[in-house]
C-alpha cells in the first residue's frame, strides 16, 4: 500500500503537490453541490450564494439552508446555545474526556501565555513605538459531523484569550442525529470559558460571522479550519473580516534514519491519513525502514474503523521516497514545506538548523505529532498545501493588532522636515512637502 518511489519520482508528483489552488473541493463535494444547488452552479457559485442570502436574510437563511445542507430542522431559539444545554453535555461525555479536555486545556494556555505580544517605545526625540490592542471579537470554527473536533476549539479559543480578546463566539455544525452540537464540543468550550456558542455550520455559519443576524453579532476576525465549502466561505468574506487561513487537506512528512521504530512511523502516518484528503510522506535513506513500514501500514491499517480513508490516502496522496542520505531527506522536507515535520532520526535537534519551512517540528520519536494534535501545548491548527512557505501557526499574534505610534518633538520635527520635503517632491506630491515646509516657518 505504501508507494517507495526515488526523489526525481516524488519531485515529480507528492513532494511538487499543487499549491492550494481557486477550488479545493474534492470531486464527491462537488456531486453533492450538483444534487443540491443544480449542474449549473459550482461550488464557488453556491458558496456566493448561501452568502447572499445569509447577509440578506439572517437567522431565516440560517434555518433554510441548516435544513437543506446538514438535514437539520432549527429554531431561531436553538441557534444559541444555552446554559442549561452546556451544563447537561457533561453528563454525556466520560470523565476521563472531561479529564484530558481539561489538562490540555491547561498546557495549550500555559504555552500560549508564555509568547511575547507587548507593546514597546522608544523616547530620546519625542517618542516612537508600536501599541499592540487585541481584536475585539473573534470567531472559532469548529467542525462538527462524524468527527466532533473538539480540541480544535481549545487550540483557536484559547489562543484567541490568551491574546486578550474580549469577545469569543463560537460556531459547530448540529450532528444529524441528535440535531445539536456534539456534547464533547460543548464541554470543550465550557472549559475554554466560552460562553456563546452558536448550533449553525458550514458555509452558512462564515456568513453569519462575517456579516452578522439578529441572533449572531458579527466578528472582527474567523478562526479555524473546516470543510471546502467552509474554507471557500471564509475565502470570499476576506475583507469584510479577518481571517486567520485558508487551510486545506492535512499532511505530515516523517523524516527517518536507519534506527527508526518502523512500527512507530507506521502508527504516526496512519494516523494523519485518516483525517479526509490527509496525507502523509516518509522520507528515508534507509530502503530496510521503508519496506518495514509499508508492510506494517497494511498490518495496521487492517486493524482500523477508518481503513477505507486511510486506504484513499495512501492510493493518491501518500508515499515514502528513497533518498541518497539524510541530509537529502531533511533538505526535500524543508522544500515540501509540511504542516507536520516529524524527525524520528537519532539526534533530531542537529538537524533542527536545517528546518525552515514547517508548521510545526516534531523533534525524535517521543515528540510524536498526535501529541501535538491534543495535548503537547501548541495549536495544532498549522498552514498546509505548502503555506507554512510565508505562514505561521495559529498563535499570540493572529489575534492582535499593531498601531504604530508617532509623537516626535518639536526639534526632532524639524530636522526631519528638510528629508521629507526632499522625498515628497521626488515622488510628485508638492502638496505632502509644503505640509512639511509649513513647519519649518
Amino acid at each position: 500500500m505504501l508507494k517507495i518511489m526515488d526523489v526525481k519520482t516524488a519531485q515529480a508528483t507528492i513532494l511538487r503537490r499543487k499549491e492550494w489552488d481557486d477550488s479545493p473541493v474534492s470531486p464527491a463535494q462537488t456531486e453533492r453541490s450538483k444534487a443540491i444547488f443544480g449542474d449549473a452552479l459550482s461550488p464557488e457559485a453556491a458558496v456566493k450564494r448561501i452568502l447572499s442570502s445569509v447577509r440578506a436574510d439572517g437567522d431565516q437563511a440560517l434555518l433554510e439552508w441548516t435544513a437543506k445542507l446538514d438535514e437539520v430542522k432549527l429554531t431561531v431559539a436553538g441557534l444559541k446555545v444555552t446554559t442549561a444545554e452546556i451544563q447537561a453535555a457533561y453528563k454525556l461525555v466520560d470523565t476521563k474526556v472531561v479529564a484530558a479536555l481539561r489538562a490540555a486545556a491547561v498546557r495549550i494556555s500555559d504555552f500560549h501565555a508564555r509568547q511575547p505580544a507587548l507593546s514597546w517605545f522608544t523616547s530620546g526625540d519625542g517618542m516612537l513605538g508600536q501599541k499592540i490592542c487585541p481584536i475585539g471579537r473573534v470567531g472559532c470554527y469548529v467542525p462538527g459531523g462524524a468527527m466532533p473536533l473538539a480540541s480544535t476549539l481549545l487550540m483557536t479559543a484559547l489562543v484567541a484569550k490568551a491574546a486578550g480578546v474580549p469577545q469569543i463566539c463560537v460556531c459547530s455544525p448540529p450532528q444529524r442525529a441528535s440535531g445539536r452540537i456534539a456534547a464533547v464540543t460543548l464541554v470543550a468550550a465550557d472549559i475554554a470559558g466560552i460562553s456563546e456558542i452558536y448550533c449553525v455550520g458550514g458555509a452558512q455559519a462564515i456568513g453569519a460571522l462575517a456579516f452578522g443576524t439578529a441572533t449572531i453579532q458579527k466578528v472582527d476576525k474567523i478562526c479555524g479550519p473546516g470543510n471546502a465549502f467552509v474554507t471557500l466561505a471564509k475565502r470570499q468574506v476576506y475583507g469584510t473580516v479577518g481571517i486567520d487561513a485558508l487551510p486545506g487537506p492535512t499532511e505530515t512528512a516523517v523524516v527517518a534514519d536507519a534506527a527508526a521504530n518502523p512500527a512507530w512511523i507506521a502508527a504516526d502516518m496512519l494516523a494523519q491519513s485518516e483525517h479526509g484528503g490527509g496525507s502523509a510522506i516518509l522520507l528515508t535513506p534507509s530502503r530496510q525502514v521503508a519496506d518495514a513500514v509499508g508492510r506494517l501500514i497494511v498490518a495496521q491499517t487492517a486493524l482500523l474503523a477508518s481503513a477505507p480513508a486511510i486506504q484513499d490516502a495512501f492510493a493518491n496522496r501518500s508515499g515514502a521516497v528513497l533518498t541518497a542520505d539524510l541530509a537529502e531527506a531533511v533538505a526535500l522536507a524543508d522544500e515540501y514545506a509540511p504542516e507536520h515535520l516529524c524527525l524520528s532520526v537519532a539526534d533530531p535537534w542537529s538537524w533542527l538548523g536545517r528546518i525552515n519551512r514547517a508548521g510545526g517540528v516534531f523533534l525524535g520519536e517521543h515528540s510524536y505529532e498526535v501529541l501535538g494534535d491534543y495535548v503537547a501545548g501548541p495549536s495544532h491548527v498549522m498552514p498546509t498545501g505548502g503555506t507554512a512557505r510565508f505562514s505561521s501557526p495559529c498563535n499570540v499574534w493572529d489575534f492582535v493588532r499593531v498601531m504604530n505610534i508617532i509623537a516626535l518633538d518639536e526639534p526632532s520635527a524639524r530636522c526631519l522636515a528638510p528629508d521629507a520635503v526632499t522625498l515628497a517632491l521626488a515622488e510628485n506630491l508638492p502638496a505632502h512637502a509644503a505640509a512639511a515646509r509649513l513647519r519649518l516657518g
